[in-house]
């Protein structure tokens, strides 16, 4: 796949030594909004600048995820495109580019290769990319993040694992096969967002991510808004569930094989369970239900 970035319009040139990219994308990948909404954390917090966006007139079907009006102070209108934009930060240990914007819908390897031209641009170490599914996991206990990579150093460093998954993929495997293709290191997260709430944006998912970003990065992880966020979330999912009383059968069913797993790991902290690959097979199977409903 040749890279390049001619469909990415440049807003500024920093001096960027050697950054981390933090990619993320709205809509198919994004449960419960907790990967946008931990990249879009990310942004803020870190007093990031704009560096460019990507155009989105070639990959993006605006009958999907259409434009929006909006009026200015002289009440003219003006159209607001659904963009990827693209944005740089120097946070303790470590400069960032951070890429956040809708799911392209069309010409997905050339999107691919933009991203792998800012990559080559900037020569960057690694590549995390987020994302979020709804598994069969309850909101009562500590958010399960699935780590994988291709790399045997990462893998090793970051504690991850190496994915067997088969099957159809988003936009987030296309970048991470095109940028393992182009010799960069890549790495993926996913965050775990209980099915039964997949209407609920989830602070705790997005929390849980922007952690185990940070950790790989070497920054502290700026979580301070969304924990204050979690008690709201927590009090919306009760009421949700109060009056389904199969619903909170099934919670605790969920909450029970996840404290029996707790107990045989001997730790109070997030379950592994990837080590018995339920959560990688909670992936799978979220990406073939997905692409069967589209």
């Amino acid at each position: 796949m040749e890279s390049n970035t001619r469909h990415i319009r440049w807003q500024a040139e920093p001096e960027l030594t050697n950054p981390v990219i933090v990619v993320a994308f709205t809509g198919w990948n994004d449960a419960g909004d907790a990967a946008s909404t931990a990249v879009r954390t990310l942004i803020e917090t870190s007093g990031a600048d704009a560096l460019a966006d990507i155009d989105p007139e070639a990959f993006t079907d605006f009958a999907t995820v259409r434009p929006h009006v909006r009026l200015d102070e002289q009440q003219r209108r003006n159209i607001v495109w659904p963009t990827v934009g693209v944005w740089s930060a120097s946070l303790p240990g470590s400069d960032v580019i951070f890429v956040l914007g809708p799911e392209p819908a069309l010409r997905w390897k050339t999107f691919a290769s933009q991203i792998v031209g800012i990559a080559e641009k900037y020569s960057s170490p690694l590549v995390i990319s987020l994302g979020a599914l709804l598994a069969d996991v309850p909101h009562t206990r500590p958010v399960h993040v699935f780590g994988s990579a291709a790399d045997d150093d990462l893998i090793s460093r970051f504690d991850l694992e190496r994915s067997r998954y088969e099957g159809p993929t988003g936009i987030v495997g296309v970048v991470q096969h095109a940028l393992t293709s182009a010799g960069f290191s890549g790495a993926s997260l996913w965050a775990a967002v209980p099915g039964y709430a997949a209407q609920v944006p989830s602070p705790k998912a997005a929390v849980a991510l922007i952690e185990r970003a940070s950790g790989m990065m070497g920054t502290p992880a700026p979580t301070g808004g969304l924990n204050a966020d979690i008690d709201d979330y927590d009090a919306r999912i009760e009421a949700l569930i109060s009056d389904d009383d199969d619903l909170v059968i099934h919670i605790e069913q969920l909450e029970s094989i996840v404290d029996d797993i707790n107990d045989d790991d001997d730790t109070s902290g997030p379950i592994d369970l990837s080590e018995s690959d339920d959560l990688l097979n909670e992936v799978e199977q979220f990406l073939r239900e997905r692409d069967n409903e589209n």
